[in-house]
């Protein structure tokens, strides 16, 4: 990690579905490079959170500001849809759990990448098949495969395919939903490694929702575990992981050491 200036932060997030609880309350800040992993079982809300720090779902209160280029830290809650949605395609990466979630089935591989450096005004049509290429090669799919289309790729192309689709704008900010919640062991292995070495080489930043402490021993830096809704403990991921505090996470460790 490469600390800078603040990239993200969140301060009382709160989002509720009439009187269930999504999240609440929920602050911290974040860095570039740095890996922020949130953590809990099904239900815990980590996913709502993972949704309304992107802003695909509104907060019913508190605030999210990102350090817009040219602009610094800005309240996201003020800006117009287009502005988000170019953050979307430009400055942020989203990870889906299942990656069909998030490429499209019926176009190519190289469509994939290409599209998005079209969202940043790349237009020559050579320059933008020997990038795609280029993201091929370093998330260790054969450039061969360029003009085929994913639903020829096995699960963990696929998810690869969908990185190197997000990261090709070379995004500051990457979300990433349960990631190798769907890969088998081996290929997960082999995700993970390749996850690890962008991160590091691209100096990103990501939020990272997993149930699977292992990952997040892996590859976060800091750590931070929900439950219904709230966030019950937070800090180094070693550290939470080697002495948990709150008996909820005390739980969850013992539940991995005796699986």
């Amino acid at each position: 990690m490469k600390p800078g200036k603040l990239l993200l932060q969140v301060r009382d997030l709160s989002k509720y579905y009439g009187n269930r609880v999504g999240c609440e309350r929920v602050s911290f800040d974040l860095f570039p490079g740095e890996v922020l992993c949130i953590a809990g079982e099904s239900g815990s809300g980590k996913s709502t959170l993972l949704q309304t720090l992107a802003f695909e779902l509104r907060p019913n209160s508190g605030s999210v500001c990102y350090d817009l280029r040219g602009e610094g830290l800005t309240d996201l809650a003020r800006l117009p849809d287009a502005s988000l949605r170019e953050l979307w395609r430009t400055d942020w990466g989203f990870v889906r759990q299942n990656p069909r979630d998030g490429l499209r089935m019926r176009v190519s591989a190289g469509a994939n990448i290409g599209e998005r450096l079209m969202a940043i005004g790349e237009r020559h049509y050579g320059d933008i098949r020997l990038q795609a290429q280029d993201w091929l090669r370093t998330v260790e799919i054969d450039e061969a495969r360029l003009d085929e289309a994913p639903t020829s790729f096995s699960g963990g192309m696929q998810q690869r395919l969908q990185i190197a689709r997000n990261l090709v704008t070379r995004p500051r900010l990457v979300f990433m939903d349960e990631p190798t919640a769907g890969l088998d062991v081996s290929v997960q292995a082999r995700f993970l490694d390749l996850l690890r070495r962008l991160t590091s080489e691209l100096n990103l930043a990501v939020i990272l929702v997993t149930h699977d402490l292992a990952v997040a021993r892996l590859l976060a830096h800091r750590l931070i575990v929900m439950r219904q809704g709230r966030v019950v403990e937070t800090g180094l991921t070693d550290q939470v992981l080697d002495d948990p505090h709150h008996p909820y996470t005390q739980l969850l460790v013992s539940s991995v050491l005796t699986a």
